[in-house]
């Protein structure tokens, strides 16, 4: 589908033959483009731009986890900084909207929009104003903001955390031990999207759902994930250390409620981050809602440093 309006032009890429066209505005994925749609996680049909001759002025992309997937998240929305600011503006609006009629199913609701931003983006003028201008975007589409996120990092040259002795470790004994305490560490969550799906689905729905689009896809070993329990076996959290198909992760971590408020973050991030430091990995990825404050304070305690935040956005 191509639009022309006046010397505007909104169309999908015709293949990756024009990957270098829209990668012309500058974004911390744009190096990992390519490989995404060697993968199938991109498709040329879900990345448009809006040309005016040669030249990009504004451009909207779609992720999915995995090749015959649907557009899992909105992660690429970028416009020319450099033109005129409500000119470019509606530029975006203009594509985004083309876009999302011609990519996604009539009716649905649009999957998450998610955008890396610095750490100090605020604190920045140059920066919070291209961050903003995004937004407004998302806004005039109907978007609106749903949480901001802290992006995290461990690095070899970082101590490994050492274990505490207070809990022991074992592994995940099947799908129904992890889904079961997926559920209940939903009650009392702090964790934005857990706390929107509980409006939608029950705890236990919301568990397996997470379980089966994400943690069930990671091809690194199972035997990783870690159940953790006290001295007489009584199961207290759990520690999903991964690969997924950029970075080595801590996937996802869990108190049960009974055992909240006796630190046993820090014992569960310390296990998975040795598990996957064992792996001599260049790095380990993590990710925490801002306003989860225990969780942020224990990936520092554990010698994670905040490398970026994402903005995250949702449709009602």
């Amino acid at each position: 589908m191509t639009v022309n309006a006046n010397d505007l032009t909104l169309r999908p890429l015709t293949g990756r033959e024009e990957l270098d066209l829209f990668s012309q505005l500058p974004y911390v994925l744009n190096e990992e483009l390519a490989d995404d749609l060697s993968g199938g996680r991109r498709r040329p049909e879900w990345m448009w731009v809006a040309l005016r001759g040669d030249r990009l002025l504004a451009r909207a992309a779609w992720w999915s986890r995995s090749a015959g997937d649907p557009p899992l998240v909105l992660d690429v929305l970028d416009l020319d900084d450099s033109a005129p600011g409500s000119a470019r503006l509606d530029i975006a609006v203009r594509l985004l909207r083309t876009a999302m009629a011609a990519t996604l199913p009539h009716g649905s609701r649009p999957p998450e929009y998610s955008r890396f931003v610095p750490p100090d983006w605020r604190a920045d003028a140059v920066r919070r104003q291209a961050v903003e201008d995004r937004m407004t975007v998302l806004e005039r589409t109907g978007a609106r903001l749903f949480v901001e996120r802290l992006r995290l990092e461990w690095r070899p040259e970082s101590p490994v955390p050492e274990p505490s002795g207070r809990l022991v470790f074992r592994p995940v004994r099947d799908s129904e031990e992890l889904v079961a305490m997926m559920a209940s560490v939903l009650d009392g969550t702090l964790d934005a999207h857990g706390r929107d799906d509980l409006t939608r689905m029950s705890a236990h729905e919301a568990a397996v759902r997470h379980y089966e689009d994400e943690l069930a896809r990671y091809t690194s070993p199972r035997d990783w994930w870690r159940v953790a329990t006290l001295p007489h076996g009584e199961p207290v959290g759990f520690v999903i250390p991964a690969r997924n198909s950029y970075h080595p992760v801590i996937a996802y971590l869990g108190v049960l409620p009974a055992h909240r408020g006796n630190g046993y973050l820090d014992d569960l991030l310390a296990e998975g981050t040795r598990i996957l430091a064992a792996q001599h990995v260049p790095r380990i990825r993590a990710a925490t809602d801002l306003g989860n404050i225990p969780m942020a304070h224990a990936f520092r305690r554990a010698g994670y440093r905040n490398f970026e935040r994402a903005i995250n956005m949702t449709w009602s």
